[in-house]
């Protein structure tokens, strides 16, 4: 069962010549030029952030209990996969700082970075690293109060690059560099661009490099080996 009913967080949209998964899709044009060309208006905000590769997950805030969910929205520990158990643990250990953060019927989502999928980490900060939060409504915050909710409680969050006006994938990519702001030990996946306007959130698009090779550290890839990534190690 999904305690929230539905999948904890849906698919962004890719931009021109990114590189498309399984079940990815395209962006409008109109999207791709608001985001990297021309904004619409004064009122446009374009926030660009490093893409980290690990597995999407979320804590969601529901009758007063904390919900850690894969992807999909099934609980954690519900997962075939170790990385998601190890994700619900420590979500129950960091349980306070969660509830300084969320409010009842709120989810955060964010990238756990614990193992490594198609790039491999030496992380200098904790696993979990937020992207988004969104309310009771379903509404996601504007990036500048996500910052504002996840900061007093030390979490971290993708180094934003740029935050304003439009910025070219290749701006982008020049700006967070090959290895980028998380300790990344193979080139970085790419990059999310964030547009809001009026201080609300809008849309989502994103970029990832054309000769990236998804998973190729996931055991089913490499010869069944798991590869957990240098924060892994520092917990045991």
């Amino acid at each position: 069962m999904k305690p929230l009913n539905r999948k904890a967080y849906g698919s962004i949209p890719h931009l021109p010549n990114s590189r498309l998964g399984s079940g990815d899709h395209s962006c409008h044009e109109g999207q791709a030029r608001i985001a990297t060309t021309k904004t619409r208006n004064k009122h446009d905000t374009v926030i660009v952030t490093e893409k980290l590769d690990g597995s999407n997950v979320a804590v969601a805030l529901k009758d007063g209990i904390l919900l850690p969910l894969s992807r999909a929205g099934y609980l954690a520990n519900t997962s075939p996969f170790k990385q998601h158990h190890l994700f619900y643990n420590w979500v129950f250990v960091n349980e306070e700082r969660f509830r300084k953060v969320l409010k009842e019927g709120e989810q955060i989502s964010g990238e756990w970075l614990m193992q490594a999928h198609g790039t491999r980490y030496e992380l200098d900060h904790e696993p979990f690293v937020i992207f988004d939060i969104f309310d009771k409504e379903r509404n996601r915050y504007s990036w500048i109060d996500v910052l504002e909710k996840i900061e007093p409680a030390g979490f971290i969050h993708p180094q934003c690059i740029s935050y304003g006006s439009t910025v070219t994938v290749e701006e982008a990519m020049h700006l967070i560099g090959t290895y980028g702001y998380h300790g990344a030990l193979d080139p970085i996946e790419g990059a999310v661009w964030r547009v809001e306007n009026k201080g609300k959130f809008d849309f989502m698009v994103k970029y990832v490099r054309p000769d990236k090779v998804d998973g190729k550290y996931l055991p089913e890839l490499n010869n069944g080996i798991a590869y957990f990534n240098e924060y892994y190690t520092k917990l045991q």
